[in-house]
């Protein structure tokens, strides 16, 4: 394929390639694997952290960088080589973060730096969501202000709802210039905190870069605000249908949505998939 057919293919994995049962439809990945072999390249861009997202990038069988942690981790899972980047919270600007918490009096906070995860306070509720079953020796549990010693890969604040507005204004006037910060509402309300300058479309423009993919030709769904960047730098940025009016309104295109092979039906459509045979939906 040449160069000026190639395109770079993001995706978002909550909200956009999994559908609510935390699976990748058939339908879609028989369209993705066949881009795959049409020679795009097709990379993970998501908010979580490496370890529970591996197995979706198996899944597919990729071969290609991830961004991990909305752009605070860009690596390569299995070639060292690869120049990746990891760029944590500074742990004094974290500690301060951590202070504001308790002044909130939030239900939890939960640090994470790249799959070691630190919980403020214990929560069979959070671990059950934020692990898989190996991963519960990678969990320290106890007050962040002493466990936390580590410049941390990201923060997420779970506040008590009727503080979400207050609270994110707060870091907005007094951390602004050294976070970033979202929230997203699967399955409650997280206020997840990064490094300033910290977003998907970091990860995108590099590995864009790396495979000499221009902009226009790159490919990007996502459904909540933690994919505005990604979407708005993407050249095709594509919101699904079950996503967020914010990004409705910034995307070139809108498809269908995680329950209804969004992605899938895209893809085949737009890079002309349809034709191949095996494209068939069941």
């Amino acid at each position: 394929m040449s160069s000026s057919k190639r395109h770079l293919i993001a995706l978002d994995l909550d909200g956009t390639l999994l559908t609510e049962q935390k699976k990748i439809s058939p339908f879609t990945k028989k369209v993705i694997q066949e881009a795959i072999n049409e020679g795009h390249i097709v990379v993970i861009a998501t908010g979580r952290p490496h370890r529970s997202s591996i197995m979706y990038y198996k899944e597919l069988g990729l071969q290609t960088p991830m961004v991990n942690f909305n752009g605070a981790l860009i690596h390569h899972p299995f070639d060292s080589n690869w120049d990746a980047i990891h760029s944590p919270l500074p742990n004094r600007s974290a500690k301060r973060i951590i202070q504001t918490c308790y002044d909130f009096e939030v239900e939890n906070i939960f640090a994470e730096i790249q799959d070691n995860m630190y919980l403020d306070r214990h929560s069979d509720k959070i671990i059950d969501f934020f692990t898989e079953p190996g991963d519960k020796e990678l969990i320290t549990v106890g007050s962040l202000k002493n466990q936390l010693t580590e410049d941390p890969t990201s923060l997420l604040i779970h506040p008590k709802e009727e503080h979400i507005d207050e609270l994110r204004q707060y870091l907005s006037d007094e951390h602004a210039s050294v976070i970033e910060h979202r929230k997203w509402g699967v399955p409650w309300e997280i206020i997840e905190v990064v490094r300033k300058g910290v977003h998907k479309a970091v990860g995108l423009k590099k590995i864009a870069h790396y495979f000499h993919i221009p902009q226009e030709n790159i490919i990007a769904f996502g459904d909540e605000d933690n994919d505005l960047e990604m979407i708005e730098y993407a050249g095709i940025g594509v919101a699904m249908g079950n996503a967020i009016v914010e990004l409705k309104k910034i995307a070139n295109h809108e498809t269908s949505t995680n329950q209804e092979d969004g992605i899938g039906t895209f893809l085949a459509d737009y890079l002309n998939l349809v034709k191949n045979p095996v494209i068939v939906k069941e």
